[in-house]
């Protein structure tokens, strides 16, 4: 007999969120991935005719919860600017019903700032002591919620052109998630010193060129889906020790990787190391005397293990 799914909306997937470990939900599943205990394919892109847009499904399998998914991810665009929306459905691998519908926004969010923080977590230096952010949307509030603990921060700054335009409130609500967090008028102003710089941005071209950093810094880019979106130049891959989420998706999709394959002679194969890979300690940590990059283009399997949590969460309730 066929089943209807749970529905969570945005307001209550947030409000859920909030009662989980999500950077710990991740570590375990980068380690189910690495045991085999989970499948992550391919990201699928579809484009939409005429240049209207496209939408990507991420796709994903976890054993041990006996659960299958897909997030479905559209990018429409419009002359006011590209809308982009987000859906999780959560299958049964035993019955092969739905168990539940999720507004992915949320999911999203926090599944790719905890990422990025696992990635801090793993590849930044011990005595890394100056945190740079570039952006200041929810994607950066969420960056910063999960990494202000993960080193004894000295300084915490953040840079974006739209500060200015901000309402107070806002500035006030990014400014109390932590104490040492300085909002900057300039982008050297962020960069200086800094040991690690997140970049949290839905740009689509490069935001900085990491051979201008005045010393080697642990970087980590998002991005966004926008065709071949990039927030580093791809001449500077060949030069820097990268990282990505999962090697065996992320160099297909990446638009800093793609472009650096074809025309500046860099080549996935100098990828060292992988989430699944640095957690199960089957991976070199990187040297400190080059600029690390971590690139992470987001695994339909971290939002399904979210969708999961959440999922199991609302049963208990």
């Amino acid at each position: 007999m066929s089943s209807t799914p749970y529905v969570i909306a945005q307001a209550e997937a947030r409000e859920l969120l909030g009662q989980v470990d999500v950077p710990n939900i991740l570590r375990k599943l980068f380690r189910d991935l690495a045991a085999g205990l989970a499948v992550q394919p391919a990201q699928q892109l579809v484009e939409f005719p005429q240049g209207a847009g496209d939408f990507i499904n991420y796709l994903g399998v976890l054993a041990e919860d006996r659960v299958y998914g897909v997030k479905t991810s559209p990018y429409i665009v419009r002359a006011e600017g590209p809308l982009i929306t987000a859906w999780t459905l959560l299958m049964s691998m035993d019955s092969g019903q739905p168990l539940l519908l999720c507004d992915a926004a949320e999911l999203t969010t926090a599944r790719t700032a905890a990422t990025t923080a696992v990635a801090v977590e793993a590849l930044a230096a011990p005595a890394a002591r100056h945190l740079a952010i570039i952006g200041s949307g929810a994607v950066a509030q969420a960056h910063l919620h999960y990494v202000k603990d993960l080193r004894e921060w000295q300084s915490i700054r953040l840079y974006s052109p739209n500060l200015a335009n901000k309402p107070a409130k806002d500035l006030a609500r990014l400014q109390a998630i932590d104490s040492r967090l300085q909002l900057v008028p300039r982008l050297e102003d962020a960069l200086e010193d800094a040991d690690v710089i997140m970049l949290c941005t839905s740009s689509a071209a490069p935001l900085l060129d990491p051979r201008s950093l005045g010393k080697p810094a642990l970087i980590t880019s998002i991005s966004t889906n926008a065709p071949r979106a990039h927030e580093v130049p791809p001449a500077a891959l060949p030069n820097m020790q990268v990282y990505c989420d999962y090697r065996r998706t992320t160099p297909g999709s990446a638009g800093e990787m793609l472009i650096a394959g074809e025309q500046h002679g860099w080549d996935s194969a100098a990828i060292l190391g992988d989430l699944p890979e640095l957690l199960s300690n089957q991976a070199q940590r990187p040297s400190a005397e080059r600029h690390v990059f971590f690139r992470s283009i987001g695994l339909g399997l971290e939002d399904i293990a979210l969708a999961n949590a959440l999922y199991h969460l609302q049963r208990q309730a």
